[in-house]
């Protein structure tokens, strides 16, 4: 029995979201590898070292978000895809093979590079293949399965780590097993359809209407539904063709664009000073400042990857009915309380002098509640927004430009954490308790709330709404949502029929 159409693009989605998968997967699974004594052993790293293992992988996914974008719109969603996939693929097998830094350092880049293909192609491509009643739960399985993988990636560390005490197996196999997905996602993504949207971009229009029909209709092409999406896309790609940007100078030309542009850099930004690349990438090195051994590190940062699963499926029961600029704005202040506490903690127990079983677990339940904090509002909130605010001319161009901040900014942290760790210990966690703060009080300051509006009407909100909305009612540019212009126009129909009636 053929299944329900929105079963099989939810399932289509998911299949494509191994993508997410790898990327979460490879951030969660660094931590034990430098950390494992057995890599110490085989190459005794500096602290630069040690940060180039783990920077190489963003600094080759900065790239990778870069060819993402002209690459998926030349070859298709599907190669684009399958080309990230086989990169990673590389990039793990250099790791994983790995007899000095260097094959580390090359194959980090190339699994990065994969990754910034991935990441940049996969919440197009879900998003051009779901009806749009369930586009939304669709696209969040973006954000949802970099948890899943960044939970898989915290347990098979822990095993490995516990487990495999005397020989290199203790880091070679969490390397190699992120191979896997990736093969499987890159082998079996053209048993999927194609875009019908790059599909009628590229002429192909006989082929982008059998696919609508297959994914909206059980194949039907005269279902009324396909035919009315068919003829919307083709009028879409027709206005986009006229109205694209053609060059990345065009994001700094219009107010408006250049305003969205600069707002969803600094999103991108602003997530990665949070401290979330400090804590995923070194948990182990920040533990054992309170005396926490890397095994149970490990077993708690497994836990840890539980708890943000749980924040992020909370996410995408409630972000559509609280808006995005408060959970934005509180989210950024619930980071800032619990680093705080977590880096007086780290002053009053610097590392050596004690063996409080309370302070160690204070902290950890303190690095808990950080996590649920951000992963139930800044992080999936940096892609929500993202995706949302950029019209069809400038959305591909800022899309690539926001992504590559915040690799940029996360090859930076990733960099300089174990040399700060090391040099000036907890004082380097005052870095992300004032950039926390400075953040809500940022957002608070520039961010209009974007929920709840068709895309189309982005660039009235934009237009219109003032640089600083502080104090200012979302109702002064309320005439932009057509929603509610359709509400009230439904309602004074009503009101017409029912004065009519009485008549």
């Amino acid at each position: 029995m053929a299944l329900p159409p929105k079963v099989y693009q939810f399932l289509v989605g998911v299949f494509a979201s191994l993508g997410s998968f790898l990327f979460g997967y490879d951030l969660g699974v660094i931590a034990s590898v430098v950390a494992s004594d057995t890599f110490k052993e085989a190459f005794n790293p500096n602290d630069d070292e040690i940060g180039l293992v783990v920077s190489m992988f963003t600094t080759g996914a900065f790239f990778g978000a870069f060819g993402g974008g002209p690459t998926g719109d030349f070859l298709g969603r599907r190669w684009t895809i399958t080309i990230g996939a086989i990169i990673f693929t590389l990039g793990g097998a250099l790791q994983t093979g790995g007899q000095n830094l260097h094959f580390l350092w090359a194959g980090r880049f190339l699994a990065g590079l994969g990754v910034g293909f991935l990441v940049m192609i996969v919440p197009l491509y879900q998003a051009e293949l779901a009806h749009p009643s369930i586009r939304g739960r669709i696209t969040a399985l973006q954000q949802f399965m970099l948890g899943v993988g960044a939970l898989t990636a915290s347990w098979v560390s822990w095993a490995t780590y516990v487990y495999i005490k005397t020989n290199s197996g203790q880091w070679r196999i969490p390397l190699a097993i992120q191979i896997i997905p990736a093969i499987i996602l890159g082998a079996l993504i053209f048993m999927f359809p194609e875009s019908p949207r790059w599909l009628l971009d590229h002429g192909k229009e006989n082929e982008a209407l059998h696919t609508l029909a297959r994914l909206h209709a059980h194949g039907d092409t005269n279902d009324p539904w396909v035919r009315a999406e068919f003829e919307q896309i083709s009028a879409s790609i027709a206005h986009e063709h006229a109205h694209e940007a053609k060059s990345y100078v065009e994001l700094f030309k219009s107010r408006s664009a250049f305003r969205r542009l600069f707002l969803c850099c600094s999103i991108q930004a602003s997530v990665q000073m949070t401290g979330v690349s400090a804590i995923q990438y070194y948990s182990p090195i920040i533990f054992a400042n309170m005396g926490i051994a890397t095994d149970d590190t490990l077993k708690y940062q497994g836990i840890s990857s539980i708890i943000a699963l749980v924040a992020q499926f909370t996410t995408i029961l409630f972000i559509d009915r609280t808006g995005r600029r408060w959970p934005l704005i509180l989210g950024n202040l619930g980071n800032c309380l619990t680093f705080i506490i977590a880096t007086i903690m780290l002053a009053v127990f610097p590392p050596g002098t004690t063996s409080n079983r309370g302070a160690q677990w204070g902290f950890i339940v303190v690095t808990w509640l950080w996590n649920f904090s951000f992963s139930c509002t800044c992080g999936p909130l940096s892609w929500i927004i993202l995706a949302e605010v950029f019209d069809t001319r400038t959305r591909s161009k800022g899309v690539s430009i926001a992504t590559m901040t915040s690799f940029a900014f996360n090859t930076m942290i990733g960099q300089v954490t174990p040399i700060a760790m090391t040099n000036i210990g907890w004082r380097f966690y005052i870095l992300f308790c004032v950039c926390n703060f400075t953040n809500a009080v940022f957002f608070w300051i520039v961010l209009p709330e974007t929920a709840r509006r068709p895309l189309e009407e982005m660039n009235y909100l934009f237009e219109h709404a003032p640089w600083v909305v502080i104090g200012v009612s979302k109702e002064s540019y309320i005439e932009g949502d057509l929603e509610r212009r359709l509400e009230a126009v439904t309602a004074e129909k009503g009101l017409a029929s029912t004065t009519e009636h009485v008549r």
